[in-house]
Formats: structure tokens, C-alpha cells, sequence
């Protein structure tokens, strides 16, 4: 299951080498607050609360990570469509600044995890509304923009959640 926009991902299709596109989107993929970062962070908390009893939550969390999972295959072909390979580095095409799990939040207790999850989904948002305004390539411009709506939907879910837990 993928906790996602019920609007379907523009076609990547056409898209050639532009590379101050892939330098504008390439920290979403692999930088500090990117998708790889969010991926780790929401697997690590749904393992770490379904261990604990917390079966519900475990299951929402892991099923936004599966629609960031899907965010960095997006992210990974459109960086390889631009004119570069997908390294987990923080600036392809140059092999530098590869990235660390330490970037993830292990913080152990549900609530904070929330507070976290939340800040990173609402910087993520503004992180991609930045770079939308920087892009003139429509056709990246689209996938940013439908990635956006996911993490809309994810950041809800999380807000639903911390208030479940504060109630």
C-alpha cells in the first residue's frame, strides 16, 4: 500500500539532458532532507513502533515510505534522464558528498517521531515549491509538482496521527 495523491505521475518521456535542472532537483534525491532520507527514517520508525505494539502506526508510516520509495525512482530516472547517473550523492554528477544514514532522525518515542516527520514533510513541500520556482524545464517542473501533492497527503496523515496520539 502507498499513501499517495489520487492523481496519476506525469510521463517522463522527452526529457533530455539539462543540467541546471538536475542541479536544482538533485538534494531532493539524495541531500540531507531529501527522499533517501525519508525513506530510511520512515522505515526505521515503523519498524521500531510496530515492535513496540503500535501496529497502526507502524503501517502508515511504512506505507509513506513505499510512495517515497516510489519518489525516488522518479527522482533517480529524471536525474539519469538530465545527464547523470542516480549515485546517493548529494550532487551528481560528481561521486562527492555521498550520502549518510546518519541524516535520519532516531528518536525513539511516537511523538516526537510526528513532530520530526512533520517538519521534514512540511520543509520538503517548501524545499519543492523553491525549486519550481528556479526550473524552466516544464517537464521536470511536473514531476515536482505531483510529488508535491503526495507529500500534501503524507503530511495530513501525519497531523492525523500526532493528534491521535496527543488526544
Amino acid at each position: 500500500m502507498m499513501l499517495q495523491a489520487d492523481v496519476p505521475y506525469p510521463s517522463l518521456d522527452g526529457i533530455g539532458e539539462d543540467l541546471r535542472t538536475l542541479r536544482i532537483i538533485s538534494p531532493a534525491y539524495a541531500g540531507r532532507e531529501g527522499e533517501l532520507t525519508a525513506v530510511l527514517q520512515y522505515v526505521y520508525q515503523a519498524i521500531y513502533l510496530g515492535a513496540t505494539g503500535e501496529e497502526k502506526s507502524a503501517k502508515t508510516l511504512m506505507s509513506i515510505a513505499v510512495a517515497e520509495m516510489h519518489h525516488i525512482e522518479l527522482l533517480g530516472t529524471l536525474i539519469t534522464k538530465l545527464g547523470a547517473p542516480p549515485v546517493f550523492a548529494s550532487c551528481p554528477p560528481y561521486p562527492v558528498g555521498f550520502y549518510s544514514a546518519a541524516c535520519v532522525n532516531y528518536v525513539k518515542e511516537k511523538r516526537a517521531m510526528l513532530c520530526a516527520d512533520i517538519a521534514g514533510e512540511k520543509s520538503a513541500i517548501c524545499s519543492y515549491e523553491r525549486m519550481l520556482c528556479m526550473m524552466e524545464n516544464p517537464r521536470a517542473a511536473a514531476v515536482i509538482e505531483r510529488i508535491i501533492e503526495d507529500e500534501k497527503v503524507h503530511l495530513k496523515a501525519l497531523q492525523a496521527m500526532l493528534a491521535e496520539t496527543n488526544a
